[in-house]
């Protein structure tokens, strides 16, 4: 099947000008001028993308595709994901993580998820483990997981300065960290370990530790949530200019008026400000995840779940107030999560690399999606539906 996408101005994530790109099968074939490129004699799908915007389909490092949550107790359970969330979101690849209960959901039936997705047109990796250690897994241990386990890209997410958490001790985390690092190497991946950072006092204590006294490479550990109260983007920040790797959560508002949490766009302002480069930033959704409020006693006091619609909503928020260029906005939603987990067919458009891309209309809302070359929405229409709907 060859489809031509025609004459979208494309970001690759850099800016090519108006081009046609040719997907071949599952893989962008060719990049060229309007026309350029002809073919006679044979069925060629056109996808016409005159006035459009045409960049990486997003990559969503952290949602929860079987559903989070449950502090509340059992009728607090968060839903599980559909493709439709999923390609009405923008998102392309998705990363699966347990959460909270790693004992009512499991590791089986996340794996299960991610696979039957990926059979309905979206790429999938998943994180062993949940917020506990010892953590969770699929095989005897984290080492066999990553190396065997072909969609387990690292553990996560280890829930770390959090009254959720197993509080574990430094040297548990070590020992998390180091066996991402060897079941990377061997197994081909990234091996990331991501911590979910909640609001305790110790916030990125153990991270700065392990790059001190350790080995372990700053980019094998990654928090993410790091935009949840202002003191703890600044512990992200000084982890950002040693080197470090760092997810912020989209939330519902892009432009939010809370006390405490930091809209993606203050975060990315203020770490413009402190020089800590916007290449070493990723941006998630926490889909299907509860959002709990607790007070100060740790009482839950409310809940709401996240959606992996608040990734475009911030994308668009930070081009149409010029936070971000559109240029950068792709880097954070798409390449840099691709160079973190080592994706190396994802996050840009060109010659060779999965046919993962997004149409945006010029009020950047969404217009198409195509994932693995297969066109799963046009003219804002879904043409993939999940099997039962």
């Amino acid at each position: 099947m060859i489809t031509v996408i025609r004459g979208g101005d494309i970001f690759s994530p850099h800016p090519l000008g108006e081009k046609d790109i040719w997907i071949f099968g599952s893989k962008i074939g060719a990049i060229c001028l309007p026309g350029e490129i002809t073919i006679d004699g044979m069925d060629i799908n056109i996808v016409d993308a005159s006035e459009k915007f045409v960049i990486p389909g997003l990559i969503d490092s952290h949602a929860h595709i079987l559903g989070g949550g449950g502090e509340g107790g059992p009728s607090t359970r968060a839903p599980e994901i559909t493709v439709e969330d999923i390609i009405s979101s923008g998102v392309t690849t998705v990363f699966g993580c347990l959460g909270t209960d790693g004992t009512t959901r499991n590791m089986e039936s996340l794996l299960v998820k991610a696979r039957g997705l990926e059979i309905e047109g979206i790429s999938t990796y998943i994180f062993s483990g949940s917020y506990q250690i010892p953590v969770v897994t699929l095989t005897e241990s984290v080492l066999t997981d990553i190396i065997l386990i072909d969609k387990v890209i690292g553990v996560g997410e280890i829930a770390i300065s959090d009254h959720r958490s197993s509080q574990p001790t430094f040297e548990e985390f070590c020992r998390i960290a180091a066996d991402c690092r060897v079941g990377g190497m061997i197994g081909g991946k990234a091996g990331i370990l991501q911590c979910h950072l909640g609001d305790g006092k110790r916030r990125l204590e153990m991270f700065f530790r392990l790059v001190e006294e350790t080995e372990i490479p700053i980019n094998q550990i990654i928090p993410t949530h790091c935009n949840r109260n202002p003191d703890l983007l600044e512990d992200s920040i000084q982890f950002i200019k040693k080197g470090g790797y760092v997810d912020l959560t989209a939330g519902h508002d892009p432009n939010p008026q809370e006390k405490n949490y930091l809209s993606v766009a203050t975060a990315i302002y203020l770490c413009r400000e402190k020089n800590a480069p916007l290449t070493n930033i990723s941006v998630s959704s926490d889909a299907n995840g509860s959002l709990p409020v607790f007070d100060e006693k740790g009482n839950l006091k409310g809940l709401t779940i996240a959606t992996q619609k608040s990734l475009l909503a911030n994308l668009k928020y930070l081009v149409q107030e010029k936070i971000t260029s559109l240029t950068e906005a792709v880097r954070l939603f798409s390449t840099n999560p691709a160079t973190f987990y080592k994706l190396e067919h994802k996050g840009e458009i060109e010659v060779g690399k999965d046919a993962d891309l997004v149409l945006l209309d010029n009020n950047f809302d969404l217009f198409g999606s195509i994932a693995m070359g297969k066109k799963n929405m046009l003219d804002r229409e879904l043409l993939t539906v999940s099997t039962f709907s």
